[in-house]
């Protein structure tokens, strides 16, 4: 593609964001679709967010997505915000707007339409997740957007899952999340259920790691999700499959989120058949 007077900027800010794959998404669209634009990474050192922002707005850039770690402190820096990221409590796709950027979460759409791609459901189903963060939180409100039954949310500490579960039960208007310590996952009913790792215990390059390593957990496992998508195969993964489960990465939800932000950036539907074009970039680069 030929870069000049017409060309837009989109990009990532973080702290560090030398290891994303996000360019590989947006500009592998932008040269598919043909569309005049470059996405580019922008580390943003502490402190300076607000600069960062206020600077991109003066500068024109037509959009920015936000990773770790300022994806709640970029909220304050929005003239806008979608009311589903402002109930998530985190953004992580911000569109231009003439008066400052409106601020979207598409990380929860994404992890949907990457387990629809898979033929997972959330829709009466009976959930574990493992995790009270920030990715937990966003998958916390897609299953109860979505009618999961009910949620068993794990987390190390207790007081992190019961704020997660209050908030998001208050705003669904029913008590689907049900806050647990992960040291008490044997209490967990019988049955077979679809358990989310929304953790970062196991990224590369602690393979090995895993939140929960009791043989019996997993047997009540049918789904596995897990949101890492490095390493390809997480040690979480192995487990699930071990004890009869299927069990997914993290890359589609990666794929979704950013074909996600991309339409909201240029107005656009971008066809299945281009997001797994895209999906195959990705699994070379991790390979």
């Amino acid at each position: 593609m030929e870069i000049n007077g017409k060309t837009r900027t989109c990009g990532l800010i973080g702290n560090p964001v030398e290891h994303t794959l996000s360019p590989l998404i947006h500009n592998t669209l932008a040269k598919r679709l043909g569309q005049e634009l470059v996405y580019v990474p922008f580390h943003v050192e502490q402190g300076r967010l607000a600069e960062a922002v206020k600077g991109a707005q003066a500068l024109n850039i037509l959009g920015l997505n936000v990773t770790v770690p300022y994806k709640s402190e970029v909220i304050a820096c929005l003239a806008q915000i979608d009311d589903l990221a402002k109930n998530i409590g985190a953004v992580n796709t911000l569109v231009r707007t003439a008066d400052g950027y409106k601020g979207y979460n598409t990380d929860m759409e994404g992890l949907y339409r990457a387990m629809q791609s898979e033929g997972i459901r959330i829709a009466g189903e009976q959930i574990i997740l493992l995790g009270a963060g920030g990715a937990a939180r966003a998958v916390a409100w897609l299953c109860a957007a979505k009618g999961a039954e009910k949620v068993y949310l794990l987390n190390r500490t207790l007081d992190r899952a019961q704020t997660v579960a209050a908030e998001v039960n208050a705003s669904v208007g029913r008590e689907t999340i049900m806050p647990m310590k992960l040291a008490d996952h044997a209490a967990i009913p019988e049955g077979k259920y679809l358990a989310i790792q929304g953790t970062s215990v196991g990224l590369s390059p602690n393979n090995e790691d895993v939140v929960i390593a009791d043989d019996a957990f997993y047997e009540k496992v049918h789904t596995g999700f897990d949101l890492i998508y490095n390493p390809w195969e997480t040690k979480f993964m192995r487990l699930v499959k071990a004890h009869g489960g299927r069990a997914y990465n993290g890359l589609k939800m990666l794929l979704y989120q950013g074909i996600i932000a991309y339409e909201l950036w240029n107005e656009i539907a971008v066809p299945e058949s281009e997001a797994q074009i895209v999906y195959e970039s990705l699994r070379n680069a991790i390979s």
